[in-house]
């Protein structure tokens, strides 16, 4: 049993890891506001693994529900429409 919990500890770790490193280096927004909520998600998972279900559940309502929407929405209402050209006289 303590083998399999290594294995997804390390799995879930590179995918921490790896999803945290997109958000600063990925140039696209909305791509770096769902590598954002993958990240997140993945910390749940840590929660999960440690048996602190209430943290988990708040870290997936508050975090993923709450912040990554509100940041999704900013995303969606800021961006740009860049199929519109502009022709000035």
């Amino acid at each position: 049993m303590a083998l399999a919990e290594s294995i997804a500890f390390a799995l879930f770790a590179m995918v921490t890891v790896g999803s945290a490193a997109g958000v600063v280096l990925v140039r696209d927004v909305w791509h770096s506001a769902l590598l954002l909520g993958v990240s997140l998600i993945s910390v749940a998972v840590f929660y999960v693994m440690n048996q602190a279900a209430f943290v988990a559940t708040m870290q997936i309502l508050v975090y993923v529900g709450g912040v990554l929407i509100l940041i999704t929405f900013a995303v969606m209402l800021t961006r740009e429409d860049e199929s519109v050209i502009e022709v000035t006289p």
